[in-house]
């Protein structure tokens, strides 16, 4: 790393502490996360009914309806929100409480390193679930829609909660597997693999690629290529990056 950044890396700004204050520490990290998480429980559930009309815009068609089939209907649904609401907004409040309590044993370098994993993560995870929502979930509701006609079922009605079954999953799914370029990248820095082993892989790499899209994604096409496509896409980026940290380790040793 270039000392343009940081010019000591090998700081530590803050003092060490015996370990009754660190259990104190970790006491306040733990009740700051729960509080936190159970607030932004609550927060979902007031806006609720905003958030299903949002998730339900996949599925809107003058043909096809979304409903309530049972009377607890809507208190599960309500949950469902809040608690997977809930736990998204509460997610930079639990890292903050984490990352209050491990900062003081890390050096000024290990800091960066750990902000930027944070921060390319969110932006990884956003970026997936952006396009899971935007692209593949109409995709996900046409399938199964084809399907169902194909049966011979009619699909006038659907169900809420098998609906946001369906959508949380998919979202949660692009959102993670979009992480994968930063977990190749933070093996690569800790020499675990490298550029030249990637490329050797790459084969390998697009086929499980498309496997991961066939058992993450539903049983029709479009979506497995919207999943597999970035897939392949993001890995030849890992190689990349993984590259220009072994330059970088070049020029400086």
């Amino acid at each position: 790393m270039s000392r343009g950044f940081i010019k000591d890396p090998q700081k530590r700004i803050d003092p060490p502490m015996p370990i009754l204050a660190h259990l104190l520490e970790l006491r306040k990290a733990l009740v700051f996360a729960v509080v936190s998480w159970t607030l932004c429980v609550l927060v979902a559930m007031v806006f609720a009914p905003r958030i299903l009309s949002w998730l339900k815009d996949p599925a809107t068609t003058k043909e096809m309806l979304i409903c309530a089939l049972d009377l607890t209907s809507g208190f599960s649904t309500m949950m469902s929100i809040a608690v997977w609401g809930g736990s998204v907004l509460a997610f930079p409040f639990i890292v903050f409480a984490l990352l209050r309590f491990i900062f003081p044993a890390l050096t000024a370098k290990e800091k960066f390193i750990l902000l930027s994993v944070l921060v390319t993560g969110s932006a990884l995870f956003l970026v997936g679930s952006a396009l899971a929502y935007a692209k593949t979930l109409p995709l996900v509701v046409g399938a199964f829609r084809e399907m169902n006609e194909w049966m011979g079922l009619g699909t006038s009605a659907i169900r809420i909660e098998g609906y946001i079954a369906i959508v949380m999953k998919t979202i949660i799914a692009f959102g993670l597997v979009f992480q994968l370029p930063l977990v190749i990248f933070v093996l690569g820095w800790f020499g675990a693999v490298t550029s030249k082993g990637l490329r050797e892989k790459r084969r390998a790499a697009i086929v499980i690629s498309f496997v991961l899209a066939m058992f993450l994604t539903p049983p029709d096409p479009m979506s497995q290529i919207f999943m597999a496509v970035p897939l392949c896409l993001l890995y030849e980026l890992s190689i990349w990056a993984v590259w220009l940290r072994e330059k970088s380790v070049e020029e400086h040793s």
